[in-house]
């Protein structure tokens, strides 16, 4: 009995470890990852550099070699800037970059068994925070801009489930309650991802 049991044990061993060894990327299916990179702000001429980190979620179908797929990001940033004397003598402006929501389409090309190259296009939502001090004063406020995000980039499966990616994105964030702010953010991103 004994022995009929390690037969098989060995016999299923055979037949699966082939199978294992075949299993490849196919960039498909549910994905999570973890993003960080280089963030730049600009408005009106002016501009900041920060850090940008965050993680994302998306889904992607195959077609052929072609891939297609949502996904949604929430981010975060380092960009802030300080000014001094900007209404009256002594007072003090702080703008912080904030969380950034983003939910878009992506459009994938198998270049190779572990390379694909993507576009993608949607829609984003960045906060600012500005805290304005005048004397013993401080008024803090929040502001949601709304834009669009284009963006391209390569991922690469370093294990059938486990891949890195670099893109690079530019975001534009124009006309705001009526007003025009006129803002472009340039990112380039790496990540690393679990696809399930």
């Amino acid at each position: 009995m004994r022995l009929l049991l390690i037969s098989t044990a060995a016999v299923a061993a055979m037949m699966t470890t082939p199978c294992a060894a075949q299993e490849k990327p196919d960039f498909s299916g549910f994905r999570l990852e973890a993003l960080g990179g280089y963030d730049h702000l600009s408005g009106g001429g002016d501009g900041k550099t920060g850090f940008v980190y965050g993680a994302a979620a998306g889904y992607d179908a195959a077609l052929g070699r072609a891939r297609l797929g949502l996904e949604g990001e929430i981010t975060d940033s380092t960009v802030r800037q300080r000014d001094v004397d900007v209404l009256t003598a002594g007072d003090r402006l702080r703008a912080d970059a904030g969380r950034d929501f983003y939910i878009g389409v992506r459009a994938g090309y198998v270049l190779s068994p572990k390379l694909m190259a993507y576009a993608k296009a949607g829609y984003t939502n960045a906060r600012v925070k500005t805290r304005y001090t005048t004397g013993t004063v401080t008024t803090r406020e929040a502001e949601n801009l709304d834009g669009f995000r284009l963006g391209a980039g390569l991922e690469y499966a370093i294990s059938p489930r486990f891949f890195v990616k670099g893109e690079y994105r530019y975001s534009h964030y124009g006309d705001q309650n009526g007003e025009e702010i006129d803002a472009d953010r340039h990112q380039v991103m790496a990540g690393v991802g679990v696809r399930f």
